[in-house]
């Protein structure tokens, strides 16, 4: 074992077979893409592949993601195009929009920009490889603590993991940089070098230039002995998710939408309410809250009165509480203030991720078919007063009414479509047809479908965003 004021250990370039063995350990995949940055790890990582390309189990080919960040951008792409062409790899090129949000860092920006193009690429469960390596790992590690993260930070990057249609794989999470470079050297290997990775102004550069080196004059072993932590994390964390997993089946988290029973997540200690509510958000495809927005929202949840909404939000998500459930949703959109025209001839897609709107015959169901023909047909949202009688029952009710009875949430009351014909209210979105437009019995009707989309707070409302490595 290296102790204090110990050499380094020796640097010994990856073995081909060691390689191998690792990949024979992944899901079987139908293609193998490489994600080829033109760097030296990546070069390292399909230069190795190449090499094994007759023993793989499926066909190899290479992925460059053009951020259009650098001046260089452009050299870097008919490098990689050039690189592959020699070994024999066929080579997909991506380009992608990387520029940063307002107030969004220029790594964040081109992070997500790229795993999202990449999951994209990806379909019918082909693995994407990565090159990050034992020495990124430890730099995660140290990221995570010096921001605070929880143990799913702490526990790294993961050796595998979903990604898309398919999967992400980092087959060199068990070697060193230094081990690479060795590797880059026996082969002559050439490979283009990115001016941003000297810039210790972020915060990994200035770990791995100003951090680590002295780190390592102490601890010639610090990424393992970083790695070793991240794997302990990584074990802790699977035994949280089981826990969490049986805590949200009895808690419904699996019912229609992924809501959650208040009732159930109260029943438990603290601590699993927290461990619960970060299993519930992150398996909804949302960023996990900070741990202070994290535990407001348990208390708010828990403990407003049963005449409050209490309503959390954060990083482009946020959870009510309606009806003793709580609901996670992703960012909601202003539905629109005038009116939309419809030719009843086919679907109607909603503005805004609001849905869309279609009509399918039926019998004595639904809009008499009497009711739309020659009809003018329009598509409004609620500006307050509507009244409809709904067919079958007597008088007319305000919607707020009708939906209060039938217990649609406040969230979505705002964001049903309401279908006017020659200017009269005829349906509540697929609630209510109001009699004067009801099919009779036997009488050819259309029954109207909306499908709520992810603006208004629908089914598959939550936006995935890519995890920080």
């Amino acid at each position: 074992m290296a102790g204090r004021g110990a050499p380094r250990p020796s640097a010994v370039p990856p073995d081909p077979a060691a390689v191998a063995a690792i990949l024979a350990g992944y899901p079987p995949a139908p293609r193998l893409w490489v994600a080829y940055s033109g760097g030296l790890d990546s070069h390292v990582l399909l230069h190795l592949l190449a090499g094994l390309a007759a023993g793989l189990p499926a066909p190899l080919a290479a992925v460059h993601v053009h951020h259009g960040l650098s001046p260089r951008a452009d050299e870097w792409e008919a490098h990689c195009a050039g690189v592959c062409a020699g070994l024999g790899v066929p080579l997909r090129l991506l380009r992608v929009d990387a520029r940063p949000a307002p107030g969004q860092s220029p790594e964040a920006a081109a992070r997500e920009a790229r795993y999202r193009a990449l999951a994209e690429l990806l379909a019918g469960d082909e693995l994407l490889l990565t090159a990050q390596h034992l020495d990124d790992q430890a730099e995660t590690l140290l990221l995570q603590q010096l921001r605070g993260g929880g143990l799913r930070g702490m526990a790294g990057m993961p050796r595998l993991r979903r990604l898309g249609g398919g999967w992400l794989g980092r087959p060199l999470l068990g070697f060193s940089r230094a081990s690479l470079a060795a590797y880059a050297r026996g082969h002559a290997l050439a490979w283009v070098e990115d001016e941003s990775n000297s810039d210790t102004g972020f915060d990994r550069n200035y770990l791995r230039q100003e951090v680590l080196p002295r780190l390592r004059v102490r601890w010639p072993a610090v990424a393992q002995s970083l790695g070793r932590s991240a794997g302990h994390c990584a074990e802790a964390l699977e035994l949280l998710e089981a826990l969490a997993a049986e805590d949200l089946s009895r808690a419904g988290g699996g019912e229609p939408g992924g809501s959650l029973a208040v009732a159930e997540l109260g029943a438990l200690p603290p601590a699993r309410q927290r461990n619960l509510l970060r299993h519930w958000i992150a398996a909804r495809g949302a960023p996990l809250p900070p741990g202070p927005r994290l535990e407001s929202l348990r208390r708010q949840c828990l403990e407003a009165g049963t005449d409050r909404a209490p309503r959390i939000a954060w990083g482009g998500v946020e959870v009510r509480r309606h009806r003793g459930r709580l609901h996670l949703l992703g960012a909601l959109a202003a539905p629109p203030a005038e009116g939309l025209p419809w030719r009843l001839d086919g679907d109607l897609g909603l503005p805004a991720g609001l849905g869309r709107l279609s009509l399918e015959p039926a019998s004595g169901r639904g809009l008499a078919e009497r009711s739309l023909a020659g009809a003018a047909a329009e598509v409004r949202f609620r500006v307050g007063g509507e009244r409809c009688q709904p067919a079958g029952r007597a008088g007319r009710h305000t919607l707020k009414q009708l939906f209060q009875e039938a217990g649609v949430p406040p969230w979505l009351r705002e964001r049903t479509p309401l279908l006017y014909l020659d200017g009269r209210l005829a349906a509540v979105g697929g609630h209510w047809v109001c009699a004067p437009f009801a099919a009779a019995p036997g009488e050819a009707g259309r029954v109207l479908r909306w499908e709520p989309g992810p603006g208004a707070g629908g089914a598959g409302s939550i936006v995935e965003k890519w995890p920080i490595w």
